[in-house]
């Protein structure tokens, strides 16, 4: 068998940390399109802050790159590209495409190209494998294979990294599983799931944040019943949490590039063969409608406190998509400040783990500063993420008068005028 050389293709929040960890063993090659990324990765600086610079740097074997013909030596290729929805909430595969088509032209006989993109069963072989056959001119399962391993980063969580995860594998053929099993046992302390197909394994990911966003959604709508009958809905779940078998999950916004997205995935295939799911499709209607909910509960409780809505200072805590992290995509806070700005109120947002520039680009404003934060007196704020900083805040110092509205959406506050 040849020298096992790697090529991890897309180097955000799930390429890098996995390639980082290939290079303690195997020559490693980490590819991305952005000549900005690659420059920051050479220089020991993560914009994800997945990794430090002394992580980057206990990679001995790794080398990055935006040059396809530094990628013809590799005989392992690992895609870790984005998954995204369209506007119409349908896959988008545009990215798994362009990096299939970018390998097809540096594919070798013998070759195997494994797939960590969350995608719906059969993507890989069905969409992605013409894609490498048609730019290489190999024949699938011949010339040429390919492996599964969905990725289960989880972003910010600085205890469950990439090699504490346990992996799920898959391979084209019985042979190539093994394989590719064995590449990710080398390196996964915590062990491998050796799928029997490809199909399974895409389908084992892709249930994964679909049932969180089921279970999510029910909390979500338990939440809204809740506050019509006046009742604490954290006290109700504490309550309930005192039996063994009772799922714990909490109500909130739920954004991201995993959980607000994959079941859309999902759902699509399904489609796709003629069956209408009900269920995932149900929750995601809930969940996708909870930053308006949100944003007409503050407003309500202004207008009960007299406060004149139209012009009004609110000042919204976070736009990441969750805590301690700097990932700001899918982020559903943004529901909650357009619905707000619907309403004609001025609305300001702070996060200091976000950056604003990345804020600016994607959304069409920028944040504020730690200081005109402070400086400012608010009629109401909305804590929407639940940075660690946030918990320390002094929103008596932000509050415009004893009747600032202060709305807590992950009930983390020990008072609060409103929660989910």
């Amino acid at each position: 068998m040849s020298q096992i050389k790697i090529a991890v293709i897309g180097l955000g929040y799930v390429g890098l940390p996995l390639a980082v960890e290939f290079a303690k063993q195997y020559e490693t090659v980490g590819f991305d399109i952005a000549q900005w990324r690659i420059d920051e990765l050479r220089s020991g600086y993560d914009r994800t802050l997945e990794l430090n610079e002394e992580q980057l740097k206990d990679a001995p074997m790794m080398s990055y790159t935006n040059q396809l013909d530094d990628l013809k030596s590799c005989n392992y290729f690992i895609v870790t590209v984005p998954t995204p929805i369209d506007k119409n909430k349908r896959p988008d595969l545009t990215p798994l495409f362009k990096a299939s088509e970018s390998i097809g032209k540096v594919l070798n006989k013998g070759d195997i190209v494994i797939y960590e993109s969350t995608v719906y069963p059969g993507a890989t072989e069905e969409d992605c494998v013409p894609v490498l056959e048609k730019f290489s001119g190999l024949k699938f399962n011949v010339d040429f294979f390919c492996g599964y391993s969905p990725e289960r980063i989880n972003p910010g969580d600085k205890e469950h990294t990439v090699a504490k995860i346990l992996k799920v594998t898959a391979g084209s053929t019985p042979e190539i599983a093994i394989k590719v099993d064995n590449l990710y046992k080398s390196i996964i302390t915590a062990g491998t799931h050796l799928a029997p197909s490809i199909k399974v394994a895409e389908a084992a990911k892709v249930i994964e944040n679909s049932q969180r966003d089921i279970n999510i959604a029910f909390v979500n709508e338990l939440a809204i019943i809740f506050n019509k009958l006046g009742i604490d809905t954290n006290a109700v779940l504490e309550a309930a949490g005192t039996k063994w078998n009772f799922l714990k999950f909490k109500p909130g916004l739920v954004g991201g590039h995993c959980i607000g997205v994959d079941p859309y995935y999902l759902t699509h295939k399904a489609q796709e063969i003629g069956y209408n799911p009900e269920i995932i499709l149900a929750g995601r209607r809930l969940n996708d409608n909870m930053g308006i909910y949100v944003a007409n509960q503050v407003i309500k409780l202004m207008i009960k406190k007299g406060h004149r809505v139209e012009k009004s200072n609110v000042l919204v805590l976070g736009i990441t998509f969750k805590e301690n992290c700097p990932d700001i995509r899918n982020s559903r806070v943004i529901d909650v400040i357009n619905e707000l700005k619907d309403f004609e109120c001025n609305v300001s947002v702070y996060d200091a783990w976000a950056n604003s520039d990345d804020v600016q680009r994607e959304y069409g404003f920028g944040l504020i500063d730690e200081a005109t934060m402070k400086a400012g007196k608010y009629d109401a704020v909305v804590l929407a993420v639940s940075h660690d900083k946030f918990k320390t805040i002094d929103m008596d110092a932000l509050k415009n008068g004893n009747d600032t509205i202060i709305y807590d959406i992950k009930s983390v506050l020990e008072y609060s005028d409103g929660k989910l």
